[in-house]
């Protein structure tokens, strides 16, 4: 072991105390405040930090002058379209990260992410459907992030019956039944759409595909909020089962812990959570699979700490990448979907080729 490794490991073991793992906690909550606030001020017009926050403080706390902050170009800017899209992109950010978290010590595996069960397939699939059959009409705008949650929540539970047949499920059999089951979706999908005469049909998935939060408001962040932050405690709660996962089956029977029934109520719980996120904001790639691994680096692998760091640190990516989208290019919006593939896929391979990374920290 050379003298580098051997720094990075005291380095990564020091952050993995208590303390500095509660000082980071509490930089990383002040930092989301902080950011949400900023985020909100940045766009095509732009707006103080002090009127954004002068408009939060009285729509939540009833704070200022009603006449100057109750209505007015500036409060809608902030209130009815910024604010809800970084509070989206604040929520997608916990779900992915918190997923991808769990989905990789679920099925042991590190290229683990929240779509690697066919979940992202199952989406698309669900909302070509709607589109080129023209269903879901009774839902509106919403009618392909519907279906697209359906999609996706339907194919998890298929795949979650398939790794019972023949056997128990494991890891091995969730992981290869979800890329079987993925591979068929995306056959389907992609027969639907050679054979219909739809191109504005096609065009309006193929954005959907991309992902973007630019659509949020808050009847929908109301209703999927609360869901993602009960998830997120969840599974903080379960992070004992969670860490034996990452030791396998035989361990765990050893133990006296049978880990098919957590497996099973975990997937469940996570596929609901994706399908809620894929149905507010359409797919969003590569936050899921590596914010798990950079916090995994430098924490450990105690899920009590990387599962509520991991989701404060994707909360802040998500938002400011959200930035990053509506100003990069002026007068234009990027979809996020693309920007974050851009930024993840570089990350992801330095990653991979990093000699003292391996699966669970750098131990």
């Amino acid at each position: 072991m050379d003298i580098k490794f051997d720094t990075e490991i005291k380095e990564t073991k020091i952050l993995e105390r208590t303390p500095m793992y509660m000082g980071v906690s509490i930089v990383l909550l002040v930092s989301l405040i902080l950011s949400i606030g900023f985020a909100v001020s940045f766009g095509s017009v732009d707006i103080s930090i002090k009127e954004v926050y002068s408009i939060i403080f009285y729509k939540l706390f009833g704070i200022g002058n009603e006449s100057t902050l109750s209505n007015g170009a500036v409060h809608d800017v902030v209130w009815l379209i910024r604010l809800p899209r970084i509070v989206l992109a604040m929520a997608v950010g916990i779900g992915l990260s918190v997923v991808g978290v769990v989905m990789q010590a679920v099925v042991k595996n590190a290229l683990a992410d929240p779509y690697i069960l066919g979940i992202s397939s199952g989406a698309s699939l669900g909302a070509t459907t709607a589109v080129m059959f023209g269903l879901g009409t009774i839902f509106g705008s919403n009618a392909i992030g519907i279906f697209g949650f359906i999609g996706a929540f339907v194919v998890s539970i298929i795949v979650l019956l398939i790794s019972n047949i023949g056997g128990r499920s494991n890891s091995i059999k969730l992981l290869l039944g979800g890329m079987a089951l993925s591979s068929v979706c995306s056959a389907f999908s992609s027969f639907i759409v050679y054979f219909a005469n739809d191109a504005q049909g096609i065009q309006t998935i193929t954005f959907w595909l991309m992902g973007s939060v630019a659509g949020a408001k808050w009847e929908q962040i109301a209703f999927i909020l609360p869901i993602i932050l009960a998830g997120t405690i969840f599974f903080i709660t379960q992070y004992r089962i969670l860490n034996l996962m990452l030791l396998g089956d035989e361990v765990s029977i050893t133990l006296g812990t049978d880990l098919n029934k957590y497996r099973y109520t975990y997937l469940i719980i996570t596929s609901l959570m994706i399908g809620l996120l894929v149905y507010s904001s359409g797919m969003i790639g590569f936050a899921g699979l590596v914010i798990p691994h950079i916090v995994r680096m430098i924490f450990g692998t105690d899920h009590k700490k990387i599962i509520p760091i991991a989701a404060l640190v994707g909360a802040i990516f998500l938002i400011w990448a959200d930035v990053l989208s509506r100003i990069i290019v002026k007068g234009s919006e990027i979809p996020i979907g693309i920007l974050i593939s851009i930024i993840g896929a570089p990350c992801f391979i330095w990653l991979m080729i990093k000699k003292t990374y391996t699966f669970g920290g750098n131990v």
